[in-house]
């Protein structure tokens, strides 16, 4: 006779029920108030630690179109011009305000939010307005679309008096730090995690497979590719207000193709489809700059190779990106994450699989 298996208890979670959805944004806002005392003290690794939190919102948000919906958008500096012009402007015109019920630095960040919130809600109508006509194009098409889009901010703001024309703006309060910067980090993951797993994210990845199918079967394709283009446009816009509250200042020339493509170039490098993928290839990206000018410092080529990075990056960019075309078209992780990846490495024994 055998003896009936006994019932196993459910486990119970530490974590009462009503924080389980906050926890994580608790712990992170511990976590970053730690990142920025750890890094206070180096004005350079503050700089450097900014522009890299700024190219992972890019590139993020331009994986969720061009990953997850698998649109073709080279017009996304645009947007975070759009962001960044709007959100300065806001800022000059409030840095004398204050809110007297609040600290002086408390008052500041407020103000702060404030002006980056209207900077991503500037770029996601622009992105609604753009997307509404033009993402019933595929492709090519659409690409020229938004090539367009990008090209008409620029000279829009090249030619605006109130942004300071081709001179660029200055003056803006220097308000951003890499525990805002990293904290929109951590919202822009979150976003394009939670759009991947839900019913949502299922029929962004149908219309990327087969867009013909996907609408058969009844998915409102030009509604959901209006959806993630407005996301991805409105994360663009506050990664375009944090850059303008950290540089002394902006100028038409920091949102041309050029910076379009080359957040298109980290999302292909990670994976089309990949987060992490997105992450890990802004940061080397991000890093490889610095990496060559040490190189060059060190080779004793201050005074040439040193000093010309910035106009030989983008070709070593465009040899990496064939390189990987040839080698691995998927990119690094194609559509896996880097979890997905990871317990390829580590013993099944560690996994509890034998």
């Amino acid at each position: 006779m055998e003896t009936p298996a006994l019932p196993v208890p459910e486990a119970r979670s530490v974590i009462p029920a009503g924080l389980r959805g906050i926890f994580p944004v608790l712990v992170a806002l511990v976590l970053l108030a730690l990142f920025q005392w750890l890094v206070s003290e180096s004005p350079f690794a503050v700089y450097l630690l900014s522009v890299m939190g700024v190219n992972i919102i890019l590139a993020v948000s331009l994986n969720i179109v061009n990953g997850m919906t698998g649109q073709f958008s080279i017009g996304h500096a645009g947007f975070m011009a759009v962001g960044a012009y709007i959100s300065g402007v806001l800022s000059l015109n409030l840095k004398e305000v204050a809110l007297s019920f609040l600290p002086v630095a408390a008052s500041d960040q407020v103000l702060f939010t404030v002006a980056l919130l209207v900077g991503g809600l500037a770029a996601a109508a622009c992105g609604f307005l753009v997307g509404l006509p033009s993402l019933r194009l595929r492709g090519d098409y659409l690409a020229i679309v938004t090539l367009g889009f990008g090209e008409i901010i620029r000279v829009v703001v090249q030619n605006t008096n109130a942004f300071g024309r081709a001179l660029g703006l200055s003056g803006i309060p220097q308000y951003s730090s890499p525990y805002m910067v990293y904290f929109w980090v951590f919202l822009v993951v979150l976003v394009a995690r939670r759009i991947a797993g839900s019913s949502h994210g299922r029929s962004l990845w149908a219309i990327r497979e087969d867009e013909v199918a996907a609408e058969a079967m009844g998915v409102d394709t030009t509604g959901y590719k209006v959806r993630s283009f407005v996301i991805s446009s409105f994360f663009a816009g506050i990664a375009g207000g944090l850059f303008a509250h950290f540089v002394p200042i902006i100028n038409p020339g920091s949102f041309t193709f050029v910076k379009s493509m080359e957040i298109v170039v980290m999302v292909v490098l990670g994976g089309l489809g990949s987060t992490t993928g997105a992450i890990v290839a802004a940061i080397l990206l991000t890093l490889l700059p610095e990496g060559m000018r040490s190189l060059f410092n060190a080779l004793g080529t201050e005074g040439s190779l040193a000093q010309k990075v910035d106009q030989i990056r983008m070709p070593i960019y465009g040899l990496l990106l064939v390189v990987l075309m040839l080698s691995r078209p998927q990119g690094l992780f194609g559509v896996r994450e880097l979890w997905d990846v990871l317990p390829r490495w580590i013993p099944r024994k560690r996994r509890g699989l034998s």
